[in-house]
């Protein structure tokens, strides 16, 4: 991985700990739970994937926005990772 991508990724948790440090809602209900007598510790875990892009995956993904082909490979595969099935599946995905 590139020291760029590190660094990026390294701002995207920045951006993400800051989004939640400063979110007046998160505040107001932690206020409401200290008022009912518990003090709280927030602890957040985030997962960043990362999938590089190759240029035939672009060209795949422009067909199937115009009705060529519902599903790429990389669509199969998260479906799968959710246990969920397709009624035709014997149909081979593009790429």
């Amino acid at each position: 991985m590139s020291p760029k991508v590190k660094e990026l990724i390294q701002k995207l948790g920045e951006a993400i700990h800051e989004s939640v440090s400063e979110s007046d809602q998160i505040a107001g209900v932690v206020k409401d739970i200290r008022e009912q007598g518990f003090d709280v510790l927030l602890m957040l875990e985030a997962t960043i994937g990362l999938n590089e892009v190759e240029e035939e995956d672009e060209e795949a993904d422009v067909e199937a926005e115009e009705g060529a082909a519902p599903f790429t490979r990389n669509d199969l595969s998260f479906l799968k990772s959710l246990r969920i099935t397709l009624p035709d599946e014997g149909k081979e995905p593009t790429d």
